[in-house]
Parts: structure tokens; sequence; C-alpha cells
């Protein structure tokens, strides 16, 4: 009895350690990946927390080079976020793409600037659940650009952090710890 106590004892223990060491999977890496780069904080600051506590006046704002405002920058993330997710779905985006990617780039003014926050929330959403319900040969067809999203995405975050910075509009309390 002693023996079988024991058996069932490390039996468990050893399942347990299993279910909790379990190695991480393609989905998994991505998905940590695309959420780190939108909406978790972890080794760096996520674009939601990025761009928000923005006046539209701030997200506009632009040096008297050929830099480009926040606005613009979240413009862009959207714009190719969401040419990504149409593509990995099969579909055609809403936008076609001319060639000219300065064309991404665009401003918002007063009114869609909390919707410009919103839609890059949601294509981003949107993405994560695509590779949340993708079969393994889904994504092992599409890993290379799913990773080269979030990639992207901490780029532009980046320089949006960089801007605010600059201008004395980010409250280090935001920030990673």
């Amino acid at each position: 009895m002693k023996y079988i106590l024991t058996f069932v004892a490390l039996s468990v223990a050893f399942i347990t350690n299993a279910q909790t060491n379990t190695p991480p999977t393609l989905k998994s890496i991505l998905l940590e990946q695309l959420k780190t780069t939108h909406n978790v904080k972890d080794w760096f600051v996520p674009v939601d927390t990025a761009i928000a506590w923005l006046t539209p006046e701030q997200a506009n704002w632009k040096d008297s080079n050929e830099d480009h405002s926040i606005a613009q920058l979240t413009t862009h993330l959207i714009f190719w976020n969401t040419q990504i997710l149409y593509n990995l779905k099969g579909q055609k985006p809403p936008e076609t793409f001319n060639g000219d990617n300065k064309e991404t780039f665009s401003p918002v003014d007063e009114t869609s600037w909390p919707a410009t926050v919103q839609r890059l929330d949601s294509v981003l959403t949107a993405i994560e659940d695509y590779v949340s319900s993708a079969d393994d040969a889904k994504l092992q067809k599409a890993y290379s650009t799913i990773a080269h999203i979030g990639t992207h995405n901490a780029y532009h975050t980046g320089q949006i952090l960089y801007i605010r910075k600059m201008k004395g509009w980010w409250n280090d309390e935001h920030g990673v710890k």
C-alpha cells in the first residue's frame, strides 16, 4: 500500500509539473509577441499605452522636419495591420496599397482621434483573434508575417514614446517598472 501511495503521489507531481512546464508553441509565441506590442506591458510599453491620454492636438504635433506625428504613426499602423489581417484571412483589404508608403501616414482631427485609437485597438485584437483560432498549418504558412507585425508595431511605438518624452507628454508612471 505504501508503494502504491508513493507511486500515485509521484505520478500526480509529475503530471502537475508537466502541465505547468509545457513548452511554448508557435501559437503561444506569436500571441505573446502580438499582445506585448498591443496591450500587455512586459519588456516595453505597448502601443495602447503609448497613445493613451493624448489630445488630438498632441497627436497631430509635428516638428519642422518631415518626421511623422503620433497620429500619422497610428494611422500607418492601422493601415498595415489591416492589410495584413485581410491577407491572412484570404480577403481583399478595404484599402488598396498604391506603392507609396507615405500615403499610409494620415493626420486626424479633433473628432477622429478617439476613433483612430479605437480602430488600432480593434485591428490588433482581430489579429490576435485570428492567431488564436488559426490551426497549425495556417500559422506555419504565415508565422514570419505575423512575427514581423509585432516588430513593426514595436518600432513605431518607440517613435511615439520618443515624441511624447521629448515634448514632456509622457508620465513615467505609465511605463514599465
